[in-house]
């Protein structure tokens, strides 16, 4: 069986259609977890009439790391895809019979794949900047066999996320690239570029690509070189 994690942070505009384009398209026997990081608006009241399974956050301080694992935890199938509220999966039958295909090789641990922005709101920023964020993952992954991708898509063996203790949960972010790069310590990551999904390109649309990959670059480097993130909080942009 497949479980579909899905971590959500105020996310009351996205989560139904993120949720249900899994439960009207896809006959692989599945289930959709939604993890919750204690949101303040509707998700978990939407989220628990659509989905087979909510899990709310309890403590104190979350990181996507937290949610992540927290859905895992609870989660019942072989495979883990881990997929972002907002995220547009195109044909998910077609999508995960290709996706579950490469985990024929034994050897295979996990599966990431690119991203875009939607077509209509795509520009040509995104396009670049996406384009050359794909290429570099497919690089790592297929070429260098050092273990990188984005949260927007991850799909892994279940007894491999255990081998690795699963996400890091003291990142703010980079947890995403740190989980696959120690997944590819135990077996063989893959990057498919048939596996692509949309979403919304929130972040950089508030914020300008700019000071995104400035971000992005400094938390790397922190995280290579001294193992700690520099960022101490990811605060959701709605």
């Amino acid at each position: 069986m497949l479980s579909i994690v899905i971590p959500a942070r105020e996310e009351e505009t996205t989560i139904e259609q993120t949720i249900m384009q899994f439960r009207d398209n896809l006959k692989i026997p599945h289930e959709v977890i939604v993890s919750d990081a204690r949101s303040k608006d509707r998700t978990v009241e939407i989220a628990r009439s659509f989905a087979h399974m909510v899990v709310v956050f309890d403590g104190e301080r979350h990181t996507a790391g937290i949610g992540r694992n927290d859905g895992a935890k609870v989660a019942k199938g072989e495979y883990i895809a881990f997929i972002d509220a907002g995220v547009e999966v195109p044909n998910p039958e077609a999508f995960f019979e290709r996706a579950l295909a490469h985990f024929n090789d034994p050897s295979v641990v996990g599966v990431t794949g690119p991203q875009r922005a939607f077509p209509e709101i795509e520009t040509l920023a995104d396009r670049l900047s996406y384009g050359y964020l794909n290429l570099a993952i497919r690089f790592q992954n297929n070429v260098l066999h050092h273990g990188e991708a984005s949260g927007k898509f991850m799909l892994v063996r279940r007894d491999a996320f255990q081998k690795i203790n699963g996400f890091r949960e003291d990142l703010h972010t980079r947890e995403d690239g740190d989980f696959f790069l120690r997944l590819s310590k135990v077996g063989k990551t893959v990057f498919d570029p048939s596996l692509l999904v949309y979403h919304a390109a929130r972040r950089p649309h508030a914020i300008v690509w700019a000071r995104l990959w400035w971000t992005w670059t400094i938390n790397a480097i922190s995280v290579a070189l001294f193992n700690k993130a520099v960022a101490d909080d990811w605060t959701p942009i709605r």
